[in-house]
Protein backbone atom coordinates (compact mmCIF):
# COMPACT_ATOMS: atom_id res chain seq x y z
CA UNK A 1 0.00 0.00 0.00
CA UNK A 2 1.48 3.72 -1.18
CA UNK A 3 0.37 6.15 0.82
CA UNK A 4 0.36 9.74 -0.27
CA UNK A 5 0.35 13.23 1.03
CA UNK A 6 -2.73 15.40 -0.63
CA UNK A 7 -1.69 19.04 0.64
CA UNK A 8 -4.88 20.25 -1.52
CA UNK A 9 -7.18 17.92 -0.03
CA UNK A 10 -6.08 18.63 3.08
CA UNK A 11 -6.46 22.55 2.68
CA UNK A 12 -10.44 21.94 2.38
CA UNK A 13 -10.33 21.95 6.08
CA UNK A 14 -8.82 24.61 8.00
CA UNK A 15 -9.51 25.75 11.92
CA UNK A 16 -7.77 28.17 14.29
CA UNK A 17 -5.06 26.22 16.63
CA UNK A 18 -6.91 25.53 19.99
CA UNK A 19 -4.76 26.46 23.16
CA UNK A 20 -1.80 27.64 21.26
CA UNK A 21 0.51 28.01 24.32
CA UNK A 22 -0.15 24.52 25.44
CA UNK A 23 3.48 23.08 25.80
CA UNK A 24 3.93 19.46 23.79
CA UNK A 25 6.23 16.57 23.40
CA UNK A 26 5.19 14.50 20.04
CA UNK A 27 6.46 10.76 20.76
CA UNK A 28 6.32 9.42 17.55
CA UNK A 29 6.97 10.89 14.35
CA UNK A 30 8.69 9.61 11.21
CA UNK A 31 11.45 10.39 8.19
CA UNK A 32 10.93 9.26 5.12
CA UNK A 33 13.14 9.61 1.74
CA UNK A 34 11.58 10.48 -1.60
CA UNK A 35 10.37 7.51 -3.82
CA UNK A 36 9.11 4.80 -1.15
CA UNK A 37 5.80 3.79 -0.46
CA UNK A 38 5.04 6.36 2.45
CA UNK A 39 5.52 10.04 2.05
CA UNK A 40 8.52 12.18 1.75
CA UNK A 41 8.88 13.71 5.25
CA UNK A 42 12.43 15.60 5.97
CA UNK A 43 12.74 18.28 8.73
CA UNK A 44 11.55 21.14 7.19
CA UNK A 45 8.31 19.22 6.53
CA UNK A 46 8.14 18.09 10.36
CA UNK A 47 8.61 21.95 10.84
CA UNK A 48 5.90 22.96 8.67
CA UNK A 49 3.60 20.52 10.95
CA UNK A 50 4.75 21.18 14.70
CA UNK A 51 5.24 25.26 14.28
CA UNK A 52 1.49 24.98 14.16
CA UNK A 53 1.00 23.41 17.55
CA UNK A 54 3.46 24.36 20.04
CA UNK A 55 5.67 21.29 20.33
CA UNK A 56 8.67 21.65 21.79
CA UNK A 57 10.37 18.11 21.37
CA UNK A 58 9.51 15.19 19.12
CA UNK A 59 11.05 11.58 18.95
CA UNK A 60 11.71 9.63 15.95
CA UNK A 61 10.50 6.09 15.67
CA UNK A 62 12.13 3.73 13.48
CA UNK A 63 10.70 3.63 10.10
CA UNK A 64 13.17 1.35 7.88
CA UNK A 65 15.22 4.83 6.96
CA UNK A 66 18.77 5.41 6.11
CA UNK A 67 20.55 2.12 6.76
CA UNK A 68 24.07 1.72 5.87
CA UNK A 69 24.94 0.63 2.51
CA UNK A 70 27.70 -1.76 3.37
CA UNK A 71 29.07 -3.63 6.35
CA UNK A 72 27.64 -6.24 8.39
CA UNK A 73 24.02 -6.84 7.79
CA UNK A 74 23.47 -6.82 11.32
CA UNK A 75 24.49 -3.42 11.77
CA UNK A 76 23.10 -2.03 8.94
CA UNK A 77 19.97 -0.59 11.04
CA UNK A 78 22.45 1.63 13.21
CA UNK A 79 22.37 3.33 10.16
CA UNK A 80 19.34 4.77 10.61
CA UNK A 81 20.05 6.30 13.86
CA UNK A 82 23.17 7.90 12.39
CA UNK A 83 20.70 9.54 9.68
CA UNK A 84 18.61 10.49 12.49
CA UNK A 85 21.53 11.96 14.71
CA UNK A 86 22.49 14.16 11.92
CA UNK A 87 18.97 15.32 11.26
CA UNK A 88 18.29 16.29 15.36
CA UNK A 89 22.04 18.56 15.09
CA UNK A 90 20.97 20.32 12.25
CA UNK A 91 17.73 20.99 14.41
CA UNK A 92 19.23 22.13 16.95
CA UNK A 93 20.89 24.88 15.06
CA UNK A 94 17.41 26.55 15.49
CA UNK A 95 16.22 26.45 19.20
CA UNK A 96 13.21 28.10 18.21
CA UNK A 97 11.75 25.02 16.35
CA UNK A 98 11.01 21.84 17.47
CA UNK A 99 13.58 19.37 18.71
CA UNK A 100 14.11 15.84 17.94
CA UNK A 101 15.21 14.87 21.46
CA UNK A 102 14.58 11.22 20.98
CA UNK A 103 15.38 8.50 18.54
CA UNK A 104 13.67 4.83 18.72
CA UNK A 105 15.64 2.68 15.90
CA UNK A 106 15.37 -1.06 15.64
CA UNK A 107 17.43 -4.51 15.87
CA UNK A 108 16.83 -7.81 15.17
CA UNK A 109 16.45 -9.30 18.75
CA UNK A 110 15.69 -12.69 17.55
CA UNK A 111 19.63 -12.72 17.45
CA UNK A 112 19.35 -13.46 21.25
CA UNK A 113 22.49 -12.32 23.11
CA UNK A 114 24.07 -11.41 19.68
CA UNK A 115 22.00 -8.54 19.64
CA UNK A 116 24.20 -6.66 22.50
CA UNK A 117 26.72 -5.25 19.99
CA UNK A 118 23.60 -3.79 17.63
CA UNK A 119 21.87 -2.11 20.30
CA UNK A 120 25.68 -0.89 21.54
CA UNK A 121 26.29 0.41 18.56
CA UNK A 122 22.99 2.57 18.20
CA UNK A 123 24.42 4.08 21.55
CA UNK A 124 27.60 4.82 20.30
CA UNK A 125 25.75 6.55 16.83
CA UNK A 126 23.61 8.96 18.58
CA UNK A 127 23.36 10.00 22.68
CA UNK A 128 19.22 10.48 21.79
CA UNK A 129 18.96 6.86 21.02
CA UNK A 130 16.49 5.07 23.68
CA UNK A 131 15.27 2.19 22.37
CA UNK A 132 13.97 0.15 19.46
CA UNK A 133 10.77 -1.21 17.83
CA UNK A 134 10.61 -4.26 16.25
CA UNK A 135 7.49 -4.53 14.77
CA UNK A 136 5.17 -7.05 15.41
CA UNK A 137 2.14 -6.52 13.61
CA UNK A 138 0.88 -9.39 11.50
CA UNK A 139 -2.20 -10.59 10.18
CA UNK A 140 -3.39 -13.63 7.52
CA UNK A 141 -5.25 -11.37 5.76
CA UNK A 142 -3.55 -9.96 2.36
CA UNK A 143 -5.31 -6.58 2.43
CA UNK A 144 -4.06 -5.82 6.08
CA UNK A 145 -0.31 -4.77 5.81
CA UNK A 146 1.83 -7.06 7.80
CA UNK A 147 5.55 -5.73 8.43
CA UNK A 148 8.36 -7.27 7.11
CA UNK A 149 10.30 -10.51 8.15
CA UNK A 150 7.19 -11.95 9.76
CA UNK A 151 6.14 -15.24 8.79
CA UNK A 152 3.40 -15.11 11.28
CA UNK A 153 1.67 -13.52 14.30
CA UNK A 154 4.23 -15.08 17.25
CA UNK A 155 7.50 -12.44 17.29
CA UNK A 156 6.45 -11.91 21.17
CA UNK A 157 6.70 -15.53 22.06
CA UNK A 158 9.49 -16.35 20.04
CA UNK A 159 12.82 -18.02 21.97
CA UNK A 160 15.34 -16.07 20.50
CA UNK A 161 13.14 -12.73 20.01
CA UNK A 162 12.76 -12.97 24.01
CA UNK A 163 16.70 -13.98 24.77
CA UNK A 164 17.09 -10.55 23.34
CA UNK A 165 14.69 -8.64 25.05
CA UNK A 166 16.78 -9.85 28.10
CA UNK A 167 19.82 -8.11 26.52
CA UNK A 168 17.27 -5.30 25.75
CA UNK A 169 16.04 -5.20 29.39
CA UNK A 170 19.75 -5.24 30.92
CA UNK A 171 21.27 -2.57 28.56
CA UNK A 172 17.87 -0.45 29.79
CA UNK A 173 16.67 1.10 26.96
CA UNK A 174 12.66 0.89 26.06
CA UNK A 175 10.43 -0.91 23.72
CA UNK A 176 7.96 0.45 21.46
CA UNK A 177 5.49 -2.34 20.05
CA UNK A 178 3.59 -1.66 17.19
CA UNK A 179 0.59 -5.04 17.06
CA UNK A 180 -2.83 -5.52 15.78
CA UNK A 181 -5.25 -5.86 18.12
CA UNK A 182 -5.59 -9.39 18.45
CA UNK A 183 -1.85 -10.09 19.22
CA UNK A 184 -1.91 -7.54 21.99
CA UNK A 185 -2.61 -10.59 24.64
CA UNK A 186 0.78 -11.72 23.13
CA UNK A 187 2.45 -8.61 24.19
CA UNK A 188 0.64 -8.78 27.93
CA UNK A 189 2.86 -11.91 28.31
CA UNK A 190 6.06 -10.77 27.34
CA UNK A 191 5.38 -7.14 29.62
CA UNK A 192 4.56 -10.08 32.64
CA UNK A 193 7.93 -11.58 32.03
CA UNK A 194 10.00 -8.94 31.82
CA UNK A 195 8.72 -6.49 34.16
CA UNK A 196 12.03 -4.57 34.13
CA UNK A 197 11.71 -3.10 30.44
CA UNK A 198 9.76 -0.05 29.96
CA UNK A 199 7.60 -0.80 26.84
CA UNK A 200 4.90 1.67 25.24
CA UNK A 201 2.21 0.56 22.58
CA UNK A 202 1.96 2.80 19.63
CA UNK A 203 -1.05 3.18 17.81
CA UNK A 204 -3.99 2.33 21.04
CA UNK A 205 -3.12 -1.42 20.14
CA UNK A 206 -4.37 -0.48 16.06
CA UNK A 207 -8.06 -2.07 16.32
CA UNK A 208 -8.36 -3.40 12.46
CA UNK A 209 -11.58 -2.00 10.87
CA UNK A 210 -10.72 -3.39 6.78
CA UNK A 211 -10.48 -6.83 5.64
CA UNK A 212 -12.28 -9.27 7.52
CA UNK A 213 -12.89 -7.02 10.28
CA UNK A 214 -14.90 -4.40 7.70
CA UNK A 215 -18.17 -3.91 9.31
CA UNK A 216 -17.13 -5.99 12.64
CA UNK A 217 -16.30 -3.46 14.56
CA UNK A 218 -18.53 -3.84 17.80
CA UNK A 219 -17.04 -7.36 18.25
CA UNK A 220 -13.36 -5.71 17.76
CA UNK A 221 -14.09 -3.16 20.06
CA UNK A 222 -15.06 -5.65 22.71
CA UNK A 223 -12.07 -8.06 22.22
CA UNK A 224 -9.57 -4.84 22.58
CA UNK A 225 -10.90 -3.48 25.24
CA UNK A 226 -10.82 -6.86 27.36
CA UNK A 227 -7.16 -7.63 25.88
CA UNK A 228 -6.49 -3.31 26.88
CA UNK A 229 -7.38 -3.91 30.79
CA UNK A 230 -5.40 -6.74 30.76
CA UNK A 231 -2.50 -4.98 30.03
CA UNK A 232 -2.87 -2.37 31.35
CA UNK A 233 -2.59 -4.24 34.50
CA UNK A 234 1.25 -4.45 33.97
CA UNK A 235 2.37 -1.31 35.56
CA UNK A 236 6.10 -0.97 32.94
CA UNK A 237 3.33 -0.46 30.03
CA UNK A 238 2.48 3.03 28.68
CA UNK A 239 0.09 3.64 26.15
CA UNK A 240 -0.05 6.09 22.95
CA UNK A 241 -3.18 7.79 22.56
CA UNK A 242 -2.99 8.18 18.29
CA UNK A 243 -2.60 6.04 15.17
CA UNK A 244 -6.58 5.30 14.80
CA UNK A 245 -6.26 7.66 11.07
CA UNK A 246 -4.35 4.75 9.57
CA UNK A 247 -6.27 3.00 6.55
CA UNK A 248 -6.60 -0.59 8.21
CA UNK A 249 -8.33 0.83 11.30
CA UNK A 250 -11.13 1.00 8.94
CA UNK A 251 -12.45 4.60 9.40
CA UNK A 252 -11.91 5.47 5.85
CA UNK A 253 -10.85 9.02 6.03
CA UNK A 254 -8.19 8.90 2.96
CA UNK A 255 -11.16 7.93 1.24
CA UNK A 256 -13.53 10.83 1.61
CA UNK A 257 -13.64 14.01 -0.74
CA UNK A 258 -12.78 15.96 2.51
CA UNK A 259 -10.75 15.57 5.18
CA UNK A 260 -12.17 15.28 8.68
CA UNK A 261 -12.48 18.16 11.29
CA UNK A 262 -11.06 17.47 14.32
CA UNK A 263 -15.40 17.83 15.60
CA UNK A 264 -15.28 14.90 13.85
CA UNK A 265 -12.57 12.52 14.89
CA UNK A 266 -13.87 13.59 18.33
CA UNK A 267 -16.96 12.49 17.86
CA UNK A 268 -16.00 9.21 15.86
CA UNK A 269 -12.55 8.07 17.83
CA UNK A 270 -12.65 9.94 21.67
CA UNK A 271 -14.39 6.42 23.11
CA UNK A 272 -10.88 4.70 22.54
CA UNK A 273 -9.48 7.21 23.80
CA UNK A 274 -11.35 7.67 27.41
CA UNK A 275 -11.45 3.96 27.31
CA UNK A 276 -7.67 3.87 26.81
CA UNK A 277 -6.84 6.49 29.35
CA UNK A 278 -9.21 5.33 31.97
CA UNK A 279 -7.13 1.92 32.09
CA UNK A 280 -3.66 3.70 31.97
CA UNK A 281 -3.84 6.58 33.56
CA UNK A 282 -2.66 10.01 32.24
CA UNK A 283 0.45 9.24 34.25
CA UNK A 284 1.03 6.19 31.36
CA UNK A 285 -0.11 8.11 28.70
CA UNK A 286 0.67 10.36 25.75
CA UNK A 287 -0.86 11.73 22.86
CA UNK A 288 1.35 10.90 19.24
CA UNK A 289 1.05 12.44 15.74
CA UNK A 290 2.20 9.40 13.87
CA UNK A 291 3.20 12.16 10.76
CA UNK A 292 3.42 11.56 8.00
CA UNK A 293 1.00 8.74 8.08
CA UNK A 294 -1.52 10.05 9.62
CA UNK A 295 -1.32 13.01 7.38
CA UNK A 296 -2.55 11.08 4.78
CA UNK A 297 -5.84 11.50 6.59
CA UNK A 298 -5.80 14.90 8.29
CA UNK A 299 -3.70 17.94 9.15
CA UNK A 300 -1.12 18.25 12.13
CA UNK A 301 -3.49 21.54 13.09
CA UNK A 302 -6.76 19.41 13.08
CA UNK A 303 -5.14 16.37 14.72
CA UNK A 304 -3.94 18.37 17.87
CA UNK A 305 -6.66 20.31 18.09
CA UNK A 306 -9.23 16.59 18.54
CA UNK A 307 -6.56 15.63 20.89
CA UNK A 308 -6.97 18.85 22.86
CA UNK A 309 -11.34 18.07 22.71
CA UNK A 310 -10.88 15.30 23.85
CA UNK A 311 -8.61 15.79 26.89
CA UNK A 312 -10.55 18.83 28.07
CA UNK A 313 -12.26 16.60 30.55
CA UNK A 314 -9.62 15.79 32.20
CA UNK A 315 -7.43 17.94 34.97
CA UNK A 316 -4.83 20.48 33.61
CA UNK A 317 -1.73 17.83 35.68
CA UNK A 318 -3.38 14.88 33.96
CA UNK A 319 -3.51 16.69 30.68
CA UNK A 320 0.24 17.84 31.29
CA UNK A 321 1.13 14.75 31.61
CA UNK A 322 -0.55 13.21 28.44
CA UNK A 323 0.70 16.37 26.22
CA UNK A 324 3.93 16.10 27.50
CA UNK A 325 4.99 14.60 30.93
CA UNK A 326 4.83 11.06 30.37
CA UNK A 327 6.41 11.35 27.10
CA UNK A 328 9.15 13.09 28.70
CA UNK A 329 9.35 10.72 31.64
CA UNK A 330 9.02 7.19 29.54
CA UNK A 331 11.97 8.70 26.84
CA UNK A 332 13.90 10.35 29.59
CA UNK A 333 14.19 13.19 27.25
Amino acid sequence: MVLEVREAWLAQVEEEVIEPERRIVDPHHHFFVPGGDFPFYDLPALWGDTDTHKVERTVFLQCWEGYRSDGPEDMMVVGETEWVDSIAKEAAKDSSKAQVAGIIGTAELRAGAGVRPVLEAHCQASGLFRGIRQAAAWDADENIMSMPGLDDGNLYSDAGFRAGFTVLGEMGLVFDAYHYHHQTPALTALAREFGNVDIVLDHLGTPLGVGPYAGRREAVVAEWKKDLAELASCPNVYMKLGGLAMPWNGFGYDDDSAPPSSDTVVREQQDYYHYAIEQFGPERCMFESNFPVDKCAMSYTVLWNAFKKIAARYSEPEQDNMFRGTATRFYKL
